[in-house]
């Protein structure tokens, strides 16, 4: 078991260890970056939960943490590969742009490839040029894994996870139109991403963590206001072992790579959204329009998971959009 985060250092980050409550951290021993320990995850990991371990045991070890000196967990990384794999919100946001389902989409998996060079810090501000870009945030969960073979199946995906995490996959919505109806995918509708402070290795999510999938709660305000707390569990149609045997079709995976979940999302509406375009498209078929607008400049989105005694697991993203200067 182990928590770990990247202090703001070069391009790379300061790898560190977390305590369990967010309060405390110390810098590894051993391990510079988070990038050379999942390089080296087998000799590394019992190095990192020895220290964790002896953090944990003393209230006095480490130092304070101040979030706003952390970065996302990999500052960058090899390859960013996000999945969709809630089917209520692929359902609702493809209606929201008068587009069908894949047939597929109960069978096979639908992922595209982000960039991953540019990742934001988990308090960093979400700036872009234009509101007319219709800026969206999505509450996300993901899993960081080690050096994966091709041809890797659902059953033994398990052993090449290493570590889950939170993120905001920022998406502008009014550029994907046109940008799809090119039929090559998305590039400028998918800006850089913004991880939660902290990853975890799956053992420390306790039974949460059954089937490549978390069992919890993802909460995300806007302006300080309930947005959405849907479960990430039970409604993940492909779990993270199924979206690491499709993405292990054809190629190797890296150590360092990080696989999305898609935006949270269930059928039960009384949970919220986690993203605008969905309670846009929830707000269209109950009353025949859509007035909540997309996110503006000044607005601020939170997204954390709470564990079962109301702690935060990956600690908090808070960003606000900005305007970014031309």
């Amino acid at each position: 078991m182990v928590k770990l985060g990247s202090l703001k250092s070069g391009r790379d980050g300061k790898l560190v260890i977390v305590s369990r409550d967010n309060s405390r951290f110390v810098e590894s021993n051993s391990a510079p970056t988070l990038q050379s320990a999942l390089d080296n995850w087998d000799k590394e990991l019992p190095l990192l939960t020895k220290q964790y371990e002896a953090l944990n045991a003393d209230e006095k070890a480490g130092q304070a943490v101040d979030v706003s000196k952390f970065h996302s967990p990999l500052p960058r990384a090899y390859e960013w590969i996000d999945g969709s794999a809630f089917l209520q919100h692929v359902r609702l946001v493809r209606k929201a742009r008068n587009a069908d389902p894949p047939k597929t989409l109960t069978t096979d998996p639908l992922v595209y490839q982000g960039g991953s060079g540019t990742f934001l810090a988990p308090t960093q501000d979400i700036e872009h040029f234009s509101e007319d870009y219709g800026i969206d945030y999505e509450a996300e969960l993901a899993v960081i894994t080690g050096d994966t073979p091709m041809g890797t199946k659902a059953p033994q995906a398990k052993n090449f996870i290493k570590l889950v995490t939170l993120l905001n996959d920022v998406t502008l919505r009014n550029l994907i139109p046109t940008e799809l109806g090119k039929s090559f995918g998305f590039f400028v509708s998918k800006p850089s991403t913004a991880f939660a402070p902290f990853a975890v290795t799956p053992d420390e999510l306790g039974d949460a963590w059954k089937d490549g999938r978390l069992h919890l709660d993802v909460h995300s305000r806007i302006n300080g206001k309930f947005s959405g707390n849907p479960n990430a569990g039970p409604e993940m149609h492909f779990g993270f072992n199924e979206l690491l045997q499709h993405v292990t079709q054809t190629r190797n995976l890296t150590a360092g790579t990080i696989i999305g979940s898609g935006t949270i999302s269930n059928v039960d509406t009384k949970r919220g959204s986690s993203c605008l375009s969905e309670k846009r498209m929830l707000e269209k078929i109950n009353t025949g329009k859509v007035t909540i607008p997309y996110l503006k400049f000044g607005d601020q989105v939170e997204i954390e998971v709470l564990n079962d005694k109301k702690q935060s697991i990956f600690g908090l993203i808070k960003q606000t959009v900005a305007q970014k200067k031309q």
